[in-house]
């Protein structure tokens, strides 16, 4: 790996974004040069890049004006005519740069039927399908604990029954992949939300092509969620790193928790895999959040609500996947991938 001098000083703290942007490792289903915003932003490996900043910021520069094609550059920054450097890395929080890129995932599948890019690849995806099965199926018969097990794969096959009754919903679905993926190991209530309308027409025509009818999709924006109902299980591969990187990132998060508490029901999971923030920093996000929610139980209007409303947290950590491939830099272990799983109390 290579660092600059002011990367150096902030990897310790982030083993598992030494870059500190959402750069995603994917793998790429088509040998075009598909889409200049997309590709300058990923990582050119499974887990990680080299690229240093000046260099970032010049793909930045490229992405912002090859993407210039599909919108108005005035659409990247609502205060600025021109975007910064801050402006460019909070590119991928802005819904404007995923309906470019989807626009051209799109046009590519009805040209090539190429599927599209696998957000951070083909191993971690893998990874956390497995991880997630076998951590549904303990739930399923009652083994919860602090650290439940790693996957339990001689199981799997005669514990397929218990995850055709699990709901699941996928936030920031893309070409819904992940969805495919479930349902070949035996989920079967799968839904893909994305604020992307681009995003669910490819996730739709990708599932009808392949024939899994079972998938629902739906445009939807998690900050300002209009689903009705309840899942067991949450998915979020990468969704929360993009809204972190939206100029208004900290407001916005806050509106992320508040919607996923509420989308999950109670005992459900939340799975989150990222890779711009390790899982101590996750957890203690989590951890703001619930005493924000505990605070506010605490001030009820009434002594009624003062009996009914309880301190308990919304969510407490459940386990995190250890497959993970590491790196060390100061004397420090880490990895650039990150999957927690949290319950809903």
């Amino acid at each position: 790996m290579r660092f600059s001098p002011e990367e150096s000083s902030e990897a310790n703290q982030h083993l598992s974004a030494p870059l500190q942007l959402f750069q995603t490792g994917r793998e790429v289903a088509s040998d075009d040069d598909r889409s200049v915003a997309a590709d300058s932003w990923s990582i050119k490996s499974d887990y990680g890049s080299t690229l240093d900043d000046e260099q970032r910021h010049a793909d930045a520069a490229e992405a912002l004006s090859s993407a210039a094609n599909f919108r108005p550059a005035s659409d990247y920054s609502s205060d600025k005519d021109e975007p910064d450097a801050d402006a460019m890395t909070s590119m991928l929080g802005l819904q404007s740069y995923w309906d470019a890129a989807y626009h051209d995932e799109l046009a590519n599948f009805r040209e090539h039927g190429h599927i599209g890019e696998i957000w951070f690849g083909t191993d971690v995806m893998g990874t956390v399908i497995s991880w997630t099965k076998s951590l549904c199926i303990d739930v399923s018969q009652g083994h919860i604990t602090n650290h439940v097990g790693e996957a339990k794969s001689q199981l799997v096959e005669q514990d397929d029954k218990y995850l055709s009754s699990w709901s699941v919903l996928d936030i920031g679905t893309g070409n819904g992949l992940l969805l495919q993926e479930l349902s070949k190991q035996g989920f079967s209530d799968l839904t893909g939300t994305d604020y992307s309308e681009g995003a669910i027409d490819l996730a739709r025509s990708l599932a009808d092509r392949e024939g899994f009818s079972n998938i629902k999709f739906v445009v939807d924006d998690i900050l300002e969620t209009k689903l009705d109902r309840q899942f067991q299980l949450v998915m979020d591969k990468g969704t929360l790193d993009a809204i972190g990187l939206h100029p208004d990132g900290p407001i916005k998060r806050m509106m992320y928790w508040d919607s996923v508490s509420k989308l999950l029901a109670c005992g459900g999971i939340l799975v989150i895999t990222s890779c711009n923030h390790t899982k101590d920093e996750l957890v203690q996000e989590v951890e703001n959040f619930n005493q924000r929610k505990i605070a506010i139980a605490q001030e009820p209007k009434t002594i009624k609500d003062q009996e009914t409303q309880k301190d308990h947290p919304p969510f407490r950590y459940l386990n995190h996947v250890r497959t993970y491939p590491t790196f060390m830099f100061g004397g420090s272990v880490g990895s650039r991938v990150a999957t927690v799983a949290f319950l809903r109390n």
